[in-house]
């Protein structure tokens, strides 16, 4: 049996960076279709990209409430569930999952770009995807949350036998 620390504020670093890691990203690509608009488009068919940005404007909707509700369900399987992992590891695996999948918001800009359409349609998608940093970003007292459900846990034994 590993020993808790305190729980603190300087434990959520890893995931701010994760946080910073996703924002970097955003900026990443968006210089690259600046710095190298001509060569990184296909040029697609118009009505094929209307289409396709379309069906990507609705999967970018629906992927801000799923991601609320993962992450609801991630937090509390993180206060319930056994196993060996502290909470700054638990809340970590909860920040990286949300972050990615709303990552993944920005991406649908870049991939919208590189088929040919302009920097409207980036920034929208990349704006998205900040927003979607900023919401799911980390939460002090959620991770305290975690910690004092743990903590509770190893006093009391297992809730289920």
């Amino acid at each position: 049996m590993s020993v808790q620390t305190q729980p603190s504020v300087e434990d959520l670093r890893p995931h701010w960076l994760i946080c910073a890691g996703a924002l970097l990203t955003i900026v990443g690509y968006n210089l690259a279709c600046h710095f190298w608009a001509s060569e990184l488009q296909l040029g697609v068919d118009e009505a094929q990209r209307v289409l396709i940005r379309s069906v990507l404007y609705g999967l970018a909707i629906l992927l801000f409430p799923v991601t609320k509700l993962l992450r609801h369900i991630l937090l509390r399987l993180n206060q319930t569930m056994p196993g060996p992992k502290t909470a700054k590891q638990r809340y970590l695996s909860t920040i990286i999952v949300t972050q990615f999948l709303i990552e993944l918001v920005s991406l649908f800009g870049f991939a919208m770009f590189f088929l040919g359409d302009g920097f409207n349609t980036l920034y929208i998608f990349s704006a998205m995807g900040v927003l979607g940093v900023f919401l799911h970003k980390p939460n002090t007292s959620e991770y305290l949350a975690i910690a004092a459900a743990l903590s509770s846990e190893n006093q009391h034994g297992p809730k289920y036998h």
